[in-house]
């Protein structure tokens, strides 16, 4: 699970997107920011409550240059289908990557072999494809999108202010800190 700092390994998947079927590959979030948003299965419990959250967020993450791919090892035609037939995952405008096989799962090591699933886990890659950040939970317990914007914007500020790190709870606009001998000690 040594995956930060590190760059994603190449992919390519189908993927279910705004009424169609499309191919994702890692080229296409060079240069950009990107949320992949695992999920252990579609026509479940806590994962459209997850998803549709995401869902109520993803205009704000646009706006913020970073682009939203869901990923389960259903396939593409199966999110087609869990689109077309729910009302929360309807509101769905990001892709959603099927992984039948789980290589982009194992790629982020969120797969759960001996049941074929991939764990609840999130990772924000940054535009030269390194993560960033990770969050993953047991199967009861669902993630919160508000804090996946927080922690991206933190992500950004950090990016664009080299020598500077946000303090836990940090919001855009608050203040940060500068790592220095002076500092020690003193927080």
């Amino acid at each position: 699970m040594a995956l930060i700092n590190t760059k994603i390994r190449p992919f390519k998947a189908q993927a279910f997107k705004q009424g169609k079927f499309i191919e994702v590959t890692d080229a296409d979030i060079s240069g950009k920011w990107a949320v992949f948003f695992f999920y252990p299965a579609d026509f479940t419990f806590v994962c459209p409550t997850e998803l549709g959250d995401v869902a109520d967020h993803y205009e704000e993450l646009q706006k913020m240059g970073v682009e939203v791919f869901s990923v389960s090892t259903d396939t593409h035609f199966t999110h087609k289908a869990w689109h077309d037939s729910s009302e929360t995952i309807g509101k769905i405008q990001y892709a959603m990557i099927g992984d039948p096989v789980g290589i982009l799962t194992r790629n982020f090591d969120a797969m759960r072999e001996a049941e074929g699933l991939a764990d609840r886990a999130t990772f924000i890659v940054d535009p030269d494809g390194i993560i960033q950040a990770m969050e993953i939970t047991a199967e009861g317990i669902g993630r919160d999108a508000t804090d996946l914007v927080r922690k991206l914007k933190a992500a950004q500020y950090v990016r664009a202010h080299p020598g500077e790190v946000c303090p836990a709870k940090w919001k855009e606009g608050e203040e940060t800190l500068a790592p220095s001998l002076d500092l020690v000690g003193k927080i």
